[in-house]
């Protein structure tokens, strides 16, 4: 996550074709549900900025490692704005369903916004939901693919979150898992910093963020390393895992299958 273009009380009106359903968030931090709703008006816009538009990139790729293809219901978790959502609906096409799970209710309004421009085909089969990851409101082997992107980092349990993936998956099913990257070298790490405290923070404080942002460093630093989410994945009963550093090393993506 990098990411309020406008005051942070933007209204956004929900689109008539959008299906959107809250469900109680029992287990998410406060403070972090607060911070999402807070930078989600012009959280796209500072992705763009601050990735110099690679996030793009970075999401095609989670979502080909997804596995996600025609005809499949998948999921998109920690949905935030629906980047990866919307990609998800074009792999899945008009007889697939995607939806969109997120605990910040201003992300989720943003979302239903910019479901008006994807393709009509896709548009009607996108559904938002407001909830929990650590208490998925699906049942047992639900769907065939889930991404994550940005979101496992801010989860307050990752291992819980990692069982609610596994059991909504179908069996042979992959989750790909897209977040700043851990790293153990010790440049990489030091130069993700440096852009951090010189490039995120300072572009953030332009948009009375800066607080908002500075919790970046804190948050991959309490992170775990590729080797780590590997092992989580492999406790909690996926059959196989495997991490990719992508991104010169500063972005990381977990592929684990059920």
């Amino acid at each position: 996550m990098y990411g309020p273009m406008g005051v942070a009380s933007l209204q956004l009106s929900l689109p008539s074709t959008c299906r959107f359903r809250q469900r109680p968030v029992r287990c998410a931090s406060d403070e972090r549900q607060g911070l999402f709703n807070r930078i989600a008006p012009v959280y796209d816009n500072l992705n763009d900025l601050l990735s110099l538009g690679q996030h793009r990139i970075w999401k095609r790729m989670a979502v080909s490692w997804s596995g996600a293809k025609m005809g499949d219901r998948v999921l998109d978790l920690c949905c935030g704005s629906g980047d990866l959502a919307f990609l998800l609906s074009e792999k899945v096409g008009s007889n697939g369903k995607v939806t969109g799970l997120d605990f910040s209710k201003e992300q989720l309004s943003i979302a239903s916004h910019r479901q008006n421009l994807v393709p009509k085909a896709c548009r009607n089969i996108i559904e938002w939901v407001e909830g929990d990851a650590l208490d998925l409101p699906f049942p047992d082997g639900y769907f065939d693919a889930i991404t994550v992107g940005y979101g496992l980092r801010n989860v307050v349990d990752k291992h819980r979150a990692m069982l609610e993936m596994l059991r909504v998956l179908k069996p042979g099913s992959r989750v790909s898992v897209l977040d700043f990257n851990k790293s153990t070298q010790p440049f990489t790490a030091a130069t993700q910093e440096w852009m951090i405290d010189n490039v995120v923070v300072p572009m953030a404080t332009g948009y009375g963020l800066a607080k908002e942002y500075e919790y970046l460093k804190s948050s991959i630093r309490e992170f775990l390393t590729g080797k780590e989410l590997e092992k989580l994945a492999l406790q909690v009963g996926f059959s196989s895992a495997r991490h990719y550093e992508i991104g010169g090393g500063l972005m990381g993506n977990l592929v684990a299958k059920r």
